[in-house]
């Protein structure tokens, strides 16, 4: 599995595809981050704190991004195998399935830290100038993570089920966007139709955690949806060794 997921870091890295992500997400977040700082100090009259508007605003934007960029991301996690025709051998060697995707998983879990890490540089840099809500950061940073987390076990499993990295990418992209705004389903829906709604809703858990809330059922809500995509990925690959 180790070795499974420092081999995706190196394809990931060995693109220049990962390095323009990298540089992509930066530049627009140095502009947002900009854009929300002198919101802040332009503002006549603050009743939320410079962490709410600030720090919070940006991971809320940066899960946008986020959203936007992971089917490019995941979209070659299996269908690039397949295109080399090298899913054969790794289905019928002897790792088993459940390392092979767990190991390509973390690869790309890793690559979003790395994005995770340089994002967080700019709003905790304001730590040096001023007081900010660490307990609300960690909440949010956390939410970020379980969010990217989430992110690539969806892309992940749609990526085991197609040979085309755009199928792959259109299809993770339509997911993502159908669970991120689930909840506006339930407006005019009854009180039970609309609960469940919201509670499937990537952006409702997402928003409670970048508040500070940090409630055990947004956290479990993302665990769950990840370990079931993930579970997804290990038995259509398991198909695939067994019928092949």
């Amino acid at each position: 599995m180790k070795l499974i997921a420092i081999n995706e870091l190196r394809r990931l890295f060995k693109s220049p595809f990962a390095w323009i992500i990298l540089a992509i997400m930066q530049f627009l977040m140095a502009i947002f981050f900009y854009l929300l700082l002198s919101q802040y100090l332009e503002a006549s009259s603050v009743t939320s704190g410079l962490t709410d508007i600030v720090v919070s605003g940006m991971y809320q934007i940066c899960g946008i991004i986020l959203l936007l960029i992971s089917p490019l991301l995941t979209m070659r996690l299996i269908t690039e195998e397949r295109r080399l025709g090298t899913i054969k051998l790794l289905v019928s060697s002897p790792i088993t399935i459940t390392e092979l995707v767990l190991g390509k998983y973390f690869g790309i879990i890793i690559f979003y830290c790395l994005i995770l890490l340089m994002i967080s540089l700019m709003p905790i840099s304001l730590m040096f100038g001023t007081q900010l809500d660490l307990g609300q950061i960690a909440s949010g940073l956390i939410g970020l993570l379980l969010l990217m987390s989430t992110f690539a076990a969806i892309g992940l499993f749609i990526s085991s089920l197609t040979s085309s990295p755009a199928i792959a990418a259109i299809s993770t992209f339509g997911v993502l966007i159908f669970l991120w705004i689930i909840n506006y389903a339930g407006i005019n829906a009854s009180e039970s139709v609309a609960e469940v709604f919201s509670y499937m809703s990537l952006l409702k858990h997402y928003t409670s955690l970048l508040t500070g809330v940090f409630s055990s059922v947004d956290v479990l809500f993302y665990i769950i949806v990840s370990v079931y995509f993930i579970i997804l990925s290990i038995w259509r690959l398991d198909a695939e060794r067994t019928y092949s």
